[in-house]
């Protein structure tokens, strides 16, 4: 009968008190690897008012509408429009360049947290060596100044406790900046995109100008021709003809003019979608986009809306888990370290057991006098958080500030719009009592000419007054952060692979 081996009760208490030790070491490790040095993150505090003073009359932003859903431009219902955009996104070279930032974020990111983990190394290697026989030394044996061959592998496993939460601190610094380079990223698209359709409703609102000169050329044409009639009958003076045709080459020279400002729009929109100017060419159009309803957000939602302001405060808890990882350098290293492998003489039995050799141990480091360099690091991260702080807060400011100015601007012009429309009613029926009394013979050509040259100006104004309406309406959607929201572009950020 065969018996099997069994423990005794004093192996047992050994194996126990031993289990103990380590179970407790363990979990001392556990809750030291749990404390972290940083300060208490809280997103500072800055002056954040109820509503907007010159939100009155405006609609409140809702999920359902464009500038909710991150496509506001589509706000202004323009086909083209949105193709042209879709374009800057997929191909501007300034957007590509904060894309190719946000990737070397993400890369700081996995190397910080990979330090986290303990490291494996493997090395091989063959080393010839040699020593002179002129050495003085007596332990020499007889053939030291031959060649030796030595081969030698190892396999090392090193770790690095986070006792003092320096790695951790790192890794969440590194995470928040590559939140706020997403943020970044975000903020130029939104100002690339705002200046795409700035340009582009310029562009429409240019079209209609040049159908404006160009109707008006004609009936300038046409007025100079009946003056020149008029003044081969003896009915009018040379100098009404000379009045026609001042009007009519002011008016051509006005119209040739309009084509360098359009070229200029067309090529800054040629280059924004990332190609050469000569390979883009936008047709004209008939139309221009309506004056859309732009839902204001709240002041609070601001803070969110704005990459540009979720950019700072990402900043901002960077600069705090640096903090952590400065204090951390006052306290030592502790370091877990695991080496074994083979070394011989011989390639045949390089690989075998009486060859082997291994190594185990921790190491703790700590430096114990630096002239004040660990001080002065400690300091220096202060100041950058307080420096970020403050730039966070100016951020919020400038944000308040650029959404009221472009609430009130619009109010501003919205009556403009109201007292021009009515004055630009008033001249095209002056012209048009004018024009009779000149053809009735009642009144002179020059009289005719000022009457046509005021309509001319409110017509031109008129259409001004709109290009500046919707260059307003897309720099407050731009100031209200576009459709971009933080929370929701901080969860959807591309997952990482570690």
């Amino acid at each position: 009968m065969t018996r099997r081996p069994t423990l005794s009760n004093r192996s047992l208490q050994l194996l126990g008190a031993r289990g103990s030790r380590l179970l407790a070491s363990g979990l001392c490790l556990a809750m030291l690897s749990a404390c972290t040095l940083s300060p208490d993150y809280h997103r500072p505090e800055s002056p954040t008012p109820v509503q907007f003073k010159h939100a009155a009359g405006w609609s409140q932003a809702n999920p359902s509408d464009a500038l909710a859903r991150g496509s506001w431009w589509e706000l202004y219902g323009d086909a083209r429009l949105n193709d042209l955009v879709a374009q800057l996104n997929a191909s501007n070279q300034t957007v590509a360049q904060y894309e190719a930032q946000y990737r070397q974020a993400q890369a700081l990111v996995r190397s910080a947290r990979g330090a986290l983990f303990p490291s494996l190394d493997l090395n091989a290697g063959k080393t010839r060596s040699s020593q002179g026989t002129g050495s003085s030394s007596s332990s020499l044996s007889n053939n030291s100044s031959g060649i030796r061959d030595t081969y030698s592998t190892t396999l090392g496993v090193s770790w690095e406790a986070d006792l003092w939460g320096k790695l951790r601190d790192g890794l969440a610094a590194n995470e928040a900046s590559a939140q706020a380079s997403l943020a970044d990223m975000a903020a130029i698209r939104l100002s690339l995109q705002s200046e795409l359709v700035q340009n582009y409703l310029q562009l429409r609102v240019m079209d209609e100008q040049k159908r404006l000169l160009e109707a008006t050329v004609e009936a300038y044409q046409r007025s100079l021709t009946m003056t020149q009639n008029q003044y081969r009958a003896g009915v009018s003076g040379k100098d009404a003809v000379a009045q026609a045709q001042t009007q009519l080459k002011t008016t051509q020279a006005d119209l040739i003019d309009l084509v360098w400002q359009r070229a200029q729009l067309e090529n800054a929109i040629a280059v924004l979608l990332g190609k050469a100017p000569a390979d883009f060419a936008l047709a004209d159009s008939q139309d221009i986009p309506a004056l859309p309803d732009v839902p204001v957000a709240l002041p609070s939602q601001l803070l969110e809306r704005r990459p540009d302001i979720a950019s700072a405060e990402r900043k901002v808890m960077s600069a705090n888990a640096s903090i952590g990882v400065a204090r951390a350098a006052y306290y030592p290293d502790l370091t877990l370290s695991l080496n074994g492998g083979y070394s011989s003489s011989s390639f045949n039995d390089w690989i075998s057991l009486p060859n082997r050799f291994w190594s185990v141990g921790p190491q703790l480091a700590m430096t114990l006098f630096d002239g004040g360099q660990r001080s002065a690091e400690v300091d220096r991260t202060e100041a950058v958080y307080d420096q970020t702080v403050a730039q966070y807060r100016q951020a919020v400011l400038d944000g308040f500030k650029e959404v009221e100015n472009y609430l009130v601007q619009l109010k501003v012009y919205e009556d403009e719009a109201r007292i021009r429309s009515e004055a630009l009613d008033s001249a095209r029926e002056s012209l048009r009592l004018t024009n009779n009394q000149y053809k009735a013979g009642l009144i002179a050509y020059l009289d005719v000419v000022n009457v046509q040259t005021t309509a001319l100006s409110n017509e031109r104004s008129v259409l001004n007054l709109l290009q500046g309406r919707l260059v307003a309406s897309v720099q407050l959607i731009a100031a209200l952060g576009g459709g971009w929201d933080a929370q929701a572009a901080f969860a959807e950020a591309p997952e990482e692979d570690y």
